[in-house]
């Protein structure tokens, strides 16, 4: 049977690494681009739609990318420790890689503000989790303080070494697809993975893999839009809480991916999210969280205006899994039939008409 790799070995030539970098990894990468099959009938489009689900990296979302190379080079550089600012995602990849060297992890969460399924994953792969009384940004700011002055390595994504790692996500779509999307959706919170996404593709192109490069089309959530209206959102609020950031760490690169590719950054709501998470997952069967389908909910605000050309092909990457958020998953009025053990009872309930 055929050894899986992680993304280390797999893209080496195009990573910062040398012969002296103990590879820590869980086989991350390697997720699968699933076509839309739903949604091309139920708008009627002339182009196809595939999504990059980053659900099915080991912690369940796209940072496994990151912290595999994050960790590597924690662990090169001779540290005993790494720490991060998180709203559940990154602290979860964090614990894992962490787990997986013997290295110490530190996490620092907003209060209230962290999904219960990435919560647990900290927890579960042995972090020393900390909450404090404040927002995400407010948390990052005390990793940086903290970092600087003691021997603990940041690794959230203003850790360059993260951007590395995610970039491989570009390099997997352009391997499967042969060629680069016209034009490639995803949310933005923290907004390295747009950042990275456009590094992947550029480099790709530089190396004759891909010829064209995608418009960048990153969208951001109404009440955590900090890159849409252009300033920092002191309390931002949606319940997509992967992207409920402020100000956003790789905020320049953001916008330079933007302007370099043509593409946009916009906002869309709580309700466009909410419809787009129970679409995807009610008729296309994949199943992710809520921030992830920022990039369906813009999907369909640029389809209604006519954004995307006949015979394109779209990718919208799906950050994480839906299992990482277990309250919204159970936050709608889905109906729950109680029968006592009897099949008439059962078929009755049933209502089958078929």
């Amino acid at each position: 049977m055929p050894k899986k790799i992680g993304i280390i070995e797999r893209y080496a030539e195009f990573l910062p690494i040398t012969d002296k970098t103990p590879i820590v990894s869980l086989n991350e990468g390697n997720t699968p681009l699933i076509i839309s099959e739903a949604l091309p009938k139920e708008f009627n489009l002339d182009f196809k739609v595939y999504y990059k689900f980053e659900g099915l990296n080991p912690t369940g979302s796209f940072k496994d990318r990151g912290m595999t190379m994050a960790v590597s080079k924690a662990l090169e550089e001779g540290y005993k420790a790494i720490m991060c600012a998180s709203t559940g995602n990154t602290s979860a990849a964090a614990a894992a890689y962490a787990s997986r060297s013997g290295l110490k992890c530190f996490v620092l969460i907003p209060e209230g503000n962290i999904a219960k399924g990435k919560l647990l994953q900290a927890y579960r792969y042995g972090a020393k989790v900390i909450q404090i009384k404040g927002n995400f940004d407010d948390a990052l700011n005390l990793v940086k303080e903290i970092t600087d002055s003691h021997p603990v390595k940041l690794v959230n994504s203003i850790n360059p070494y993260r951007i590395q790692g995610q970039k491989t996500a570009a390099f997997e779509i352009v391997d499967e697809l042969g060629k680069a999307p016209d034009y490639h959706l995803i949310p933005v919170g923290n907004a390295g993975n747009i950042t990275a996404y456009w590094m992947g593709y550029k480099e790709y192109k530089e190396h004759g893999k891909n010829k064209t490069l995608p418009k960048m089309c990153g969208f951001q959530a109404a009440g955590s839009a900090p890159i849409v209206e252009n300033r920092i959102i002191e309390n931002p609020e949606t319940i997509a809480t992967a992207i409920r950031i402020g100000n956003p760490a790789s905020w320049d690169g953001a916008v330079n991916a933007r302007d370099e590719s043509g593409g946009l950054i916009e906002a869309v709501t709580d309700e466009e999210i909410k419809w787009a998470y129970r679409f995807i997952a009610e008729r296309d069967g994949v199943f992710a969280e809520p921030a992830s389908c920022a990039s369906v909910a813009g999907l369909i605000k640029l389809v209604k205006r006519d954004y995307i050309k006949p015979g394109s092909t779209v990718v919208c990457t799906l950050t994480g899994s839906g299992l990482k958020d277990p309250d919204i998953a159970l936050s709608f009025d889905d109906e729950v039939i109680t029968v006592d053990s009897n099949k008439d009872k059962v078929l009755d309930a049933m209502n089958l008409k078929l």
